[in-house]
């Protein structure tokens, strides 16, 4: 009878066990877009710190799980971002790593968003030898990001973004638009209110 106790009480943990770790990874996102759209600039740099930090801690917690990695990633990008200079090589260094940890354990966990972020990074991160900017490969994970979901706002705002970059706004204009129209996530008001915005003032500047 004690290996039936032991399985009912296994049953009855899990659903608990789930729902702590949703709860932690709905934090991180809240805060994320708390920060990144709503703390003043002069502010971001601190508040992303102590947010990288919690990141950290929640791969620590679930180390087998992609998810926490991916926002590890996110937070590290942004919050180098937010740092700016040389000083900010360092942590798009730990994002990468993150993102591709999250990758070897789960490719398209968050629907894709592992590639959207790494594809970000690689259009965005000077290229040798300060950074690892690399085009191609930024093309390659973004393409990678839409095909597993071609709706997502994030996919469609990067690559369009990249597109501009890469000197076809009317390419762009498509995927920008995507951005405006693409119905809302659970939670993340916050992030998408912010992310619509920014897709907007990109289509502004065409």
């Amino acid at each position: 009878m004690r290996w039936i106790v032991m399985i009912v009480v296994w049953l009855v943990a899990v659903p608990a066990w789930s729902a702590d770790f949703q709860a932690e990874l709905s934090e991180i996102q809240k805060r994320w877009a708390e920060v990144q759209y709503q703390v003043p600039e002069n502010d971001q740099e601190k508040a992303f710190e102590t947010l990288a930090a919690d990141a950290e801690a929640f791969v620590e917690r679930y180390p087998e799980k992609a998810e926490p990695l991916i926002w590890q990633g996110i937070v590290l990008s942004t919050y180098a971002g937010a740092k700016g200079g040389l000083g900010a090589l360092g942590l798009v260094k730990r994002a990468r790593a993150s993102l591709e940890a999250a990758l070897a354990i789960d490719a398209r966990a968050l629907e894709g968003s592992t590639y959207t972020s790494l594809g970000s990074l690689y259009y965005q991160v000077p290229g040798w030898p300060l950074g690892f900017g690399d085009d191609e490969k930024a093309e390659k994970f973004l393409k990678k990001a839409l095909a597993i979901n071609p709706d997502g706002m994030d996919a469609n705002y990067f690559f369009g973004d990249y597109l501009i970059e890469q000197g076809e706004p009317e390419r762009a204009k498509v995927y920008l638009q995507k951005v405006i129209t693409a119905p809302g996530r659970p939670g993340r008001d916050v992030a998408d209110a912010g992310r619509k915005a920014e897709a907007e003032g990109l289509l502004n500047k065409l």
